[in-house]
C-alpha cells in the first residue's frame, strides 16, 4: 500500500463508517486543511460517506494493513466498537474479543509513530456506572455495571498506559447519548431513532422503568463539533465529557417527539422493569471541554428531534 503524506493534518478515522464517524467526517469536510481516510471492519461503510473519502477495509490488528495508514497519518481518531450495551450484556466474552485486542493493538502501533494526536472516543454514558451525584464530572468514580462500560474503561486505561510509558498523545472523549439523522431502525442502541422507527411502523415503543431512564442526549452535529474542538484544542492526557448537561427520561423524549410530529401519528408504549445493566440516570458535567476548547452544544433536545424527524422523512421519501 503506497500512500503519499501531505503537508496538512492527515486524519485516520478508525470506525469511520459508523454513525458518529460519518457525521464527524462530514463536519470535518466543512473546513479546509484536513485529509481523511476512513477504516472499518465491514466491506462497505454502514453509513454513506462522501465520494471523496477513501474507505479501507481490514483487520486493524494486522501491521501489514494498518501500518502504512498509520505512517500516513499524523492524527488517529478511534471510534471503532463492535458491540452495544445490550449485546455486551448478552455475551460479555464476545464484547471483550471484538473490542479490546483491536483497540489495544491500534494504540500500541500508534505509540510507535510520531503522531500529533490520538483521539479515543469512549463512553460518557456507561463508564461511570450508578452516579454518586449529578451532573457527573470527569473526576467521578468509574464503576460501570455493563460489560460495554467495563471494556470501554479498559481501553481508556490502556490509553493512559501508552500515554505515560510511550508518550502517545491521547485525548479521551466521553460522549453522552448521541442521536440524529441516520440513527433509525429497530437496533436497540439509540432510543430516539428506535422510537421514530416504531412510530412510523406503528409498533410499540419499549420503556424500561415507569418513565424510562434519564439520559444526556446530544445531537450528532454537536458531538461532531465537540470532537473537532478536541482535535484542535484538547490537551494530551486529559479526559473530556461531551453532553448537553440536561437530563431527559424516555417520557420527556416522547413528549418532545409528539410536539414535533403532531397528532397524526400514534405513539404506543410498553413499560418493562428496569434492566440490570441500565443506570437509572446519567447527566454529564461538561465544564472542562467548554473551558479548554470553547465548545458548547447548539441544539436543544426539541431542535435536534425536529432535525432528526424531518431528515428521516426526507431519507425515506415520506
Amino acid at each position: 500500500m503506497s500512500i503519499n503524506k501531505l503537508p496538512f493534518r492527515n486524519i485516520l478515522i478508525v470506525g469511520g463508517g459508523g454513525f458518529i464517524g460519518q457525521a464527524f467526517i462530514k463536519r470535518l469536510m466543512l473546513s479546509e486543511g484536513y485529509n481523511i481516510i476512513a477504516v472499518g471492519r465491514s466491506s462497505a461503510p454502514k453509513f454513506l460517506l462522501p465520494a471523496s473519502i477513501a474507505y479501507h477495509t481490514g483487520d486493524i490488528t494486522d501491521p501489514a494493513f494498518i501500518g502504512p495508514l498509520l505512517d500516513w497519518a499524523d492524527t488517529v481518531v478511534d471510534l471503532a466498537y463492535g458491540t452495544t450495551p445490550k449485546t455486551s450484556f448478552d455475551d460479555p466474552v464476545k464484547d471483550v474479543i471484538l473490542n479490546l485486542p483491536a483497540s489495544v493493538s491500534l494504540q500500541r502501533m500508534s505509540s510507535e509513530r510520531q503522531l500529533r494526536q490520538y483521539l479515543l472516543v469512549s463512553s460518557g454514558g456507561t463508564v461511570y456506572g450508578r452516579p454518586n451525584y449529578l451532573p457527573i464530572d470527569e473526576s467521578h468514580p468509574n464503576n460501570p455495571i455493563s460489560p460495554y462500560g467495563i471494556s470501554k474503561l479498559v481501553t481508556e486505561k490502556y490509553a493512559g498506559f501508552f500515554f505515560q510509558m510511550k508518550n502517545l498523545p491521547v485525548v479521551i472523549a466521553r460522549p453522552g447519548n448521541a442521536y440524529g439523522i441516520g440513527q433509525f431502525g429497530p437496533n436497540p442502541q439509540g432510543f430516539i431513532g428506535v422510537s421514530m422507527h416504531a412510530i412510523l411502523n406503528e409498533l410499540p415503543i419499549e420503556i424500561f422503568g415507569e418513565r424510562g431512564t434519564v439520559r444526556d442526549y446530544l445531537y450528532i452535529h454537536d458531538l461532531a463539533d465537540a470532537l473537532i474542538a478536541l482535535l484542535n484544542h484538547g490537551v494530551a492526557g486529559e479526559t473530556y465529557n461531551i453532553g448537553s448537561e440536561t437530563g431527559s427520561d424516555n417520557a420527556d423524549v416522547l413528549n418532545a417527539i409528539r410536539k414535533v410530529i403532531g397528532e397524526q401519528y400514534n405513539i404506543k408504549t410498553i413499560i418493562h422493569p428496569l434492566r440490570p445493566f441500565d443506570v437509572s440516570a446519567n447527566v454529564l458535567n461538561c465544564k472542562k471541554i467548554k473551558d479548554h476548547t470553547g465548545w458548547s452544544p447548539e441544539y436543544s433536545l426539541l431542535q435536534g428531534i425536529d432535525e432528526t424527524w424531518n431528515g428521516i422523512l426526507k431519507l425515506n421519501n415520506m
